[in-house]
């Protein structure tokens, strides 16, 4: 397909990729928007730039002659191309935005792991992590901000035991990356659920009303008509 279709199909897969009504992952971690642009195609691709490449990437390639900017997208293209036929179909399309929308997800593990794996031997245990988190709370259990940081700590290591599979309280990067984004793994969305519970439900009877549902939404900056 020449460029222009190739952006056509690439307008078509991002509509398909958001149609679905979003759940409220944001609950647990605030995915960003694949572009702060506007989706128009009427008037340019940008959205669809975004989309595509990542916003921060798009950046680059604004940056990139014309033949560059060709060149790099060709070398993208062949990573999108699954089975070399030379055509990108519409579900190998598909498949490359899923993975651009993921990116963020997987960078962010990265930066993160370099951090907690204080021994670097390739494994986060929950002694690690809680060190690395919370060693400045274990020596002034009760700091000046006020906030409640052993409660915090509690549910980070419900977490971390849920995440564990194997349950010897040492994280795989597998593991480590369902403890940090558990909306992403079917065996968390227990987790997921409680602590969304819990931070609804502000008087803790196990129940969430009407008013604690509108000031949740209130302070999400959502629309509490939108259920």
């Amino acid at each position: 397909m020449d460029l222009r279709q190739f952006l056509m199909c690439l307008s078509l897969c991002t509509a398909f990729a958001l149609s679905k009504p979003t759940e409220k992952k944001d609950r647990v971690h605030h995915e960003p928007q694949l572009s702060d642009k506007v989706h128009n195609d009427a008037q340019n691709f940008d959205y669809d730039h975004d989309a595509f490449l990542g916003a921060e990437e798009a950046k680059s390639f604004d940056q990139l002659t014309p033949e560059e900017s060709k060149e790099r997208l060709g070398k993208i293209v062949s990573k999108i191309d699954d089975d070399k036929d030379g055509f990108v179909t519409v579900d190998e399309l598909k498949g490359w935005i899923k993975f651009a929308q993921k990116r963020w997800i997987h960078e962010d593990v990265e930066r993160q792991w370099k951090g907690h794996d204080l021994n670097e031997d390739g494994l986060v245990s929950w002694e690690e992590y809680k060190n690395a988190t919370y060693g400045y709370v274990l020596d002034d259990p009760d700091p000046d901000d006020g906030f409640n940081y052993k409660q915090m700590m509690v549910r980070d290591e419900r977490r971390f035991k849920m995440a564990d599979k194997d349950g010897d309280l040492i994280a795989t990067k597998e593991e480590f990356t369902a403890f940090l984004h558990p909306e992403e793994y079917d065996y968390m969305k227990d987790i997921v659920v409680q602590e969304t519970m819990e931070d609804i439900d502000k008087n803790a009877d196990g129940f969430i009303d009407l008013e604690e549902y509108i000031g949740w939404q209130a302070h999400q900056g959502g629309d509490c008509r939108q259920v």
